[in-house]
């Protein structure tokens, strides 16, 4: 006759889920967080409304703060919508995995990525994310819990970095430190400010470096790192003791050159150097598929693994947003993004040719959506404190939406992020309005 064990703990006794030992230490960090403000590129468009108010509700105004290709471009291709719903059609509409599905997963490794057999990358490394936040948030609790193993610890950015990077991670536990660096070059990281970084955690608390986001074509600054140098500083960032280096490359289809190749950089670190990149990319930028939510992770398997564990308890990838990316794959990525990659790109020489002839100080790189432009002329004559008083100004008087530098860092704060993401007419006449508003004070 069988006995069954005695239970450890009492059923009349309540039970953590956990062992004594690893519970989560009680901390009152949230109660002492700053709020966490709401990104001003949801709300931004409201400076054209005191616009519309004086000069009539249909005077014309121009929207140069996006940054979605489906909202000022034609975005995803329809075939492909419709691709994508035969597909899920077919798919059924059950659960898939925290991962997404297999299919997905092959497509993006052999369609997509086209993985050298060398690197010894391939599906198992793929992992289907809801959009690119969820994607990096899902990737800083990877790069905590794997990389320092402890709260508190930082994520390094660059000094006028996207304003996510400064709230995402904070709002899971990592503090966000500003890299050193100049707007003369952009504000790029070099060796020495890495390692100034990493002395600076030293000293403020013994924190250490979790993780550090290199990302090029840049938001908001428009700058583009070419793909050797994103190289020699993850090199640099890993001999320093950073755990992680996650590049995101959300926008490298758009650019009048060639997509960032990830077997270059693959095949230039070691297996166990690999295991310490994860890379993100999607077509929220290059498919112009915002509301469509599709983006994935690039990444060891032992981080693939720790991601898809916890997105199985929290938020899973759709079906239909792989299925879109897949139906793009099928027809030839570059083909599929053509839409939204030829009007930027022409819309970039536009821009590019306007501010130098203009005599700007602007940063516009080779790729991506934006050129940063120095304001602090008209802020000063204007007598205004920054960028936001500026944009404000000319939102409600000239009709045209930028997003504020100051918005990003202290450091942006006399300059504007400028998207070019429109058809090339739109974007003639937005920098045109632009001009008159940066002359008229």
């Amino acid at each position: 006759m069988t006995t069954q064990p005695k239970p450890l703990v009492s059923l009349d006794s309540p039970v953590f889920v956990v062992p004594d030992e690893a519970l989560v230490p009680v901390n009152d960090f949230p109660s002492r967080q700053v709020d966490i403000p709401q990104s001003k590129m949801f709300v931004i468009k409201k400076s054209l409304d005191g616009y519309r108010a004086k000069f009539g509700k249909d005077a014309p105004t121009f929207d140069a703060s996006q940054g979605d290709g489906g909202a000022s471009l034609p975005g995803v291709p329809h075939e492909l919508l419709d691709r994508a719903n035969a597909m899920l059609k077919a798919h059924g509409t059950g659960y898939d995995f925290g991962y997404g599905t297999d299919a997905f997963r092959k497509a993006t490794a052999e369609q997509y990525w086209k993985f050298a057999p060398e690197t010894g990358y391939g599906p198992t490394n793929i992992i289907a994310t809801d959009g690119g936040r969820d994607g990096l948030v899902k990737a800083y609790q990877a790069m905590v819990t794997l990389g320092t193993g402890r709260i508190g610890d930082v994520l390094l950015t660059s000094r006028v970095p996207w304003v996510s990077y400064n709230w995402g991670p904070y709002g899971v536990g990592q503090n966000v430190l500003l890299a050193p660096g100049h707007e003369e070059t952009a504000w790029q990281y070099t060796e020495e400010s890495l390692a100034a970084c990493v002395e600076f955690c030293e000293r403020h608390g013994a924190r250490r470096i979790a993780g550090v986001i290199i990302t090029s074509p840049d938001n908001p600054t428009g700058n583009c790192l070419p793909l050797q140098r994103q190289i020699e500083l993850a090199h640099r960032a890993l001999e320093l003791g950073i755990p992680f280096v996650l590049f995101d490359w959300m926008y490298h289809w758009i650019t009048s050159g060639a997509p960032s190749d990830i077997n270059v950089v693959l095949k230039a670190f070691s297996p166990e150097e690999r295991s310490r990149l994860i890379f993100l990319d999607g077509l929220t930028k290059s498919l112009g598929a915002s509301n469509i939510r599709g983006a994935h992770l690039v990444a060891s398997e032992k981080v693939v693994k720790f991601i898809t564990n916890r997105s199985s308890h929290g938020v899973l990838p759709s079906f239909y947003s792989q299925a879109v990316a897949m139906a793009a794959y099928e027809m030839g990525f570059g083909k599929a993004a053509a839409s939204i990659i030829g009007p930027t790109n022409t819309s970039r020489e536009i821009a590019r040719k306007f501010f130098k002839d203009k005599g700007y100080n602007a940063i516009i790189g080779e790729g991506g959506y934006y050129a940063f432009v120095n304001c602090i002329e008209p802020i000063t004559r204007g007598g205004m404190a920054d960028s936001d008083e500026f944009v404000r100004y000319m939102g409600e008087n000239y009709g045209v939406a930028v997003i504020p530098g100051i918005h990003f860092s202290e450091a942006g704060k006399n300059w504007i992020r400028f998207s070019y993401a429109l058809p090339p007419e739109k974007t003639q006449k937005a920098l045109a309005r632009f001009d008159e508003a940066f002359h008229s004070l």
